[in-house]
């Protein structure tokens, strides 16, 4: 069943089922400017994502989904705060640590494929690897060109791809170095609804078949019912947390915050259930 919680903003939005916790924010902080001038991105952000889940974080526009996002992948550095990825805190890596950190154990989809046109799509998945000096898992490999269907364009180049093929190749790409987590922005943005739909279905495979750890920033609701769970952002602070999403759930979530949004900036948004 679908369940919608709305947490206090003061309250860590806990991961569910007590697994380990893949990644975790506490008290997380991101602000731009000084004086009157300041802009608060993100405003003591506390929550948890769980380990061989795909998690979703929704919000309207200018809610701080992506700067969470780029704050718990390591790409981007917190006014206060921390950020952990497994036992590692991430907000007090130097910068050669931090680039080694997502070279290692972060991969990476974004709404731009950022294939390199030159390359095939094979030599484009097992590029990570290579630059890090490392040699491919080739039974990993295997294994991702067959989820992701792959196995006839691996000599194709990102020009002979469809949109919907080169974000596979990304997807490939993102996992072949076996990370403790992907990170995926908006993955979704540049495909027509089908292409969406495939790739939306691989992501999901890759967490349910290949045990990888997943979170998505999207403001779609479709895209988010593809996940196990989806964490609503607004105003820079979490404001809810639906389970087993469905696209009316999310829609419903997103529809709520917008009476949320007044208690949510003063910290006093109220907790129930919903929609």
């Amino acid at each position: 069943m679908d369940t919608t919680v709305y947490v206090p903003a003061d309250q860590p939005a806990p991961a569910p089922g007590g697994a380990a916790r893949a990644v975790r924010a506490r008290s997380l902080t991101k602000t731009y400017g000084k004086g009157e001038a300041i802009v608060r991105a993100l405003d003591g952000v506390d929550v948890d994502f769980e380990q061989g889940r795909f998690t979703a974080i929704m919000g309207p526009s200018g809610s701080g989904k992506s700067t969470l996002m780029h704050l718990l992948a390591g790409l981007d550095s917190a006014s206060g705060g921390q950020a952990f990825l497994g036992g590692t805190e991430i907000t007090g890596l130097n910068d050669k640590a931090l680039t080694r950190l997502r070279r290692d154990r972060v991969g990476f989809v974004f709404q731009q494929f950022n294939l390199l046109p030159m390359f095939t799509a094979e030599q484009n998945i097992v590029l990570p690897v290579e630059l890090a000096g490392g040699t491919v898992d080739q039974g990993w490999f295997d294994t991702l060109v067959e989820t992701l269907g792959l196995a006839g364009r691996l000599t194709h180049r990102p020009g002979e791809l469809s949109g919907g093929q080169q974000q596979r190749v990304a997807i490939a790409r993102a996992l072949i170095a076996q990370p403790d987590v992907v990170f995926a922005d908006e993955p979704t943005g540049n495909l027509d609804s089908r292409s969406g739909a495939e790739v939306l279905s691989f992501l999901r495979r890759s967490v349910r078949e290949l045990g990888r750890t997943i979170i998505m920033v999207t403001h779609d609701p479709s895209a988010a019912a593809y996940a196990d769970r989806v964490v609503l952002i607004a105003d820079g602070r979490i404001a809810g947390d639906i389970s087993d999403p469905t696209p009316e759930s999310a829609m419903a979530g997103l529809d709520a915050l917008r009476t949320l949004e007044p208690d949510v900036a003063t910290g006093s948004a109220t907790s129930g259930a919903g929609a």
